[in-house]
């Protein structure tokens, strides 16, 4: 049908513009949600829509429909509303390349996946945590799946599919007066997900997390859990967009074949990833996937960039131009990021330190300078290479470029959160304030 529906679209098309892009968007989804213990929220739906991009003398125009009566029509409001734009020679689309392979995005588990299934799972989920001895104050469960046909002028059809997976559970505990509270989550592109698991561990971890003792303000070396770690490399990797490099708003900007950070590491954005949670064909300009080193052993080797802004810089799309449904043209955003480092280092090197679960207030770092002042959250003492006592309100502040420069990965299980593929960081020399 998605074929069809593009044929239909060309048709409507045809002369009216110099060239043309097509995206087709299919999804079906189920989602939960509870308040406390009691489902709340739940609902099963499927979308589609077309969203239509145009190039004429020029200038770009966008429509997007999701009623499929009314291509024709949106077909020629994407006509129009490019004569409301500005003349920018900036304006290209995908040309045609061998596609690469994908592997492990399509679990065959959702065609049989009800809605009363996905409640049940996540009830088993709510009810481990509740023999934990936990308070449940918040849960949710996502499972979709997402089809796309990307077609344009210069001859691109890539279709494209996958399924996704998600699970996330908060919880309180109450003791002596003190109370505790913990978040976690786990996503797949399977439906492979350990309720049980998640469910002990986020007790577990609001257990410790009780008798709060009060840190010495001090420099300390500082464990970034998985949670923390991508709450303040999300200041980082903005400084990568190829459009804030153009705009001049990326610290980076002149840097290229420096070394900005630990030599230790590198930095690969790899949409080809298997089972990776942003692993896809191509990206929503119909640009194939390809992998892109932002960091080479510390070495800044590359930016990442849509068409646009690659023609702007006047180097080639890093595939980059994602688009999160048919109702939005495509932005610049990092795939699967997989951080890898040379060398691990050992949780009984570190001889005074403090562990991070996760951090409050990331989002008000400054995107320029990378200067941040944040809360730690679930944080804990680190004496003579073991874990020590819970950790009362602490703020953690410094600058993520310069910690950056000697950033080492702990030994630790790799995980994905979102579009960091990573270990547990360790970072030196960040000061800690006690209160």
């Amino acid at each position: 049908m998605i074929y069809e529906i593009a044929e239909d679209v060309k048709k409507a098309l045809e002369n009216k513009c110099d060239a043309y892009e097509i995206y087709i968007d299919e999804s079906k989804l189920i989602q939960l949600d509870t308040l406390k213990e009691e489902l709340n929220f739940a609902k099963e739906e499927i979308d589609m829509g077309v969203g239509i991009r145009v190039l004429k003398d020029q200038k770009q125009g966008f429509a997007f429909t999701s009623n499929m009566d009314k291509l024709v029509e949106t077909a020629q409001k994407a006509v129009d509303n490019s004569k409301l734009t500005k003349v920018d020679d900036n304006y290209s689309f995908a040309e045609v390349e061998k596609v690469n392979e994908v592997k492990k995005v399509y679990d065959d588990k959702f065609n049989d996946l009800s809605l009363d299934e996905s409640v049940e799972f996540l009830k088993s989920t709510i009810s481990q945590a509740l023999d934990s001895g936990c308070e449940v104050t918040g849960s949710g469960f996502s499972a979709s799946e997402g089809r796309s046909l990307i077609v344009n002028s210069n001859g691109v059809s890539i279709e494209d599919n996958g399924t996704g997976f998600g699970l996330g559970l908060s919880v309180t505990i109450q003791k002596d007066g003190e109370i505790a509270s913990a978040y976690n989550s786990q996503s797949s592109r399977f439906f492979d997900l350990d309720g049980e698991k998640l469910a002990s561990e986020v007790c577990d971890l609001a257990k410790s997390s009780l008798n709060t003792k009060p840190v010495e303000t001090n420099d300390y070396d500082v464990v970034l859990d998985y949670y923390a770690a991508v709450g303040l490399l999300q200041t980082f990797i903005g400084a990568f967009n190829g459009e804030n490099v153009l705009r001049g708003r990326s610290i980076l900007k002149d840097k290229l074949g420096e070394e900005i950070a630990s030599p230790a590491l590198s930095i690969i954005d790899n949409p080809l990833l298997e089972k990776g949670m942003g692993t896809a064909k191509c990206d929503g300009e119909g640009s194939v996937s390809r992998e892109t080193a932002l960091i080479q052993d510390g070495k800044l080797n590359s930016f990442i960039y849509d068409i646009y802004n690659a023609n702007k810089a006047g180097v080639e799309t890093t595939s980059n131009g994602l688009r999160g449904s048919y109702l939005t043209t495509p932005m610049i955003a990092p795939t699967n990021l997989e951080f890898k480092f040379g060398e691990m280092k050992e949780l009984s090197e570190i001889d005074n330190g403090v562990l991070t679960t996760s951090v409050l207030g990331a989002h008000t770092a400054n995107p320029i300078s990378g200067d941040f002042s944040v809360e730690a959250n679930n944080a804990f003492k680190i004496e003579n290479g073991e874990m020590g006592d819970p950790i009362k309100k602490a703020m953690i502040s410094g600058n993520i470029f310069e910690i950056m420069k000697s950033v080492e990965g702990l030994d630790s299980e790799i995980k994905q959160y979102g579009s960091y593929i990573i270990p547990k960081l360790l970072v030196h020399d960040l000061r800690v304030v006690g209160q």
